[in-house]
């Protein structure tokens, strides 16, 4: 049977998950559009709760009306799926490398950190205060699928995140490729191969990390650049470039 009204339950559930943070919340559940996004949590075995297609795609799926699916899609041109999920959040943050997102409020920076941190091989991505929700629509859709692949959780306090920390703070502290080669180096010259475990703390564009924060990081860092800043995804991301070109294990 098609679905075509829509004032279907069903489809209200869903557009109250696509707009609201706090339905999010109180149900643990999100949305996902695309089948890019669908496809990526098949191969990461997020099975769905529910699951939806536009009529006669051949998708798998609730077969809806095409222009009634139109209307609860958050996609310009529409979508031919989308699924519901269950929120998954890791009971802790965890190494060998995590990047630690304090007050990003914007989602899409939010969701392209989690593919960065996917990209670059990041255990986990851990959501401070005043960070965007990262099972939003918004967040979802930068991830590329990321968010089915990379572990979120929460930290609500400095200490609750692994290994040495490392501020990213626009023209202070060390520059980070030299933080970098000094680990490196002691690394290399110990007998031990592998990089200590590290937690990256980035704050957002504008106000980037409180002063308390970077108090209680163990490292001070900036990315040199000729402008004042970059937005909290660029900056995780040169971080973690940086990081790969520690010695592997």
């Amino acid at each position: 049977m098609t679905i075509t009204s829509q004032h279907n339950q069903r489809l209200k559930e869903v557009r109250k998950l696509r707009q609201r943070r706090r339905e999010r919340e109180r149900s643990a559940r999100f949305v996902a559009e695309g089948e890019d996004l669908l496809a990526a949590a098949d191969a990461a075995g997020w099975p769905a709760l529910e699951r939806f297609c536009s009529a006669g795609s051949g998708l798998p799926g609730i077969e809806i009306e095409p222009s009634t699916l139109a209307s609860v899609s958050g996609l310009a041109s529409g979508t031919r799926t989308l699924a519901v999920y269950e929120e998954r959040w890791a009971s802790e943050a965890v190494g060998p490398v995590c990047v630690y997102l304090h007050g990003v409020s914007d989602p899409g920076n939010v969701g392209a950190v989690l593919r960065s941190a996917q990209a670059f091989g990041a255990a986990c991505v851990a959501l401070g205060p005043g960070t965007a929700d990262p099972y939003g629509p918004k967040a979802v859709r930068a991830s590329m699928g990321a968010i089915f692949a990379v572990p979120v959780a929460r930290a609500m306090a400095i200490g609750e995140l692994p290994g040495e920390t490392i501020a990213l703070v626009a023209g202070a502290g060390e520059p980070l490729g030299e933080l970098w080669g000094a680990r490196r180096a002691a690394v290399e010259g110990g007998a031990k191969r592998e990089p200590p475990p590290t937690t990256l703390l980035i704050g957002a564009e504008r106000e980037g990390l409180p002063d308390a924060v970077v108090a209680l990081a163990d490292h001070v860092a900036h990315i040199p650049i000729r402008t004042h800043s970059l937005n909290a995804a660029m900056a995780a991301t040169v971080a973690l470039y940086e990081l790969t070109r520690m010695p592997a294990a």
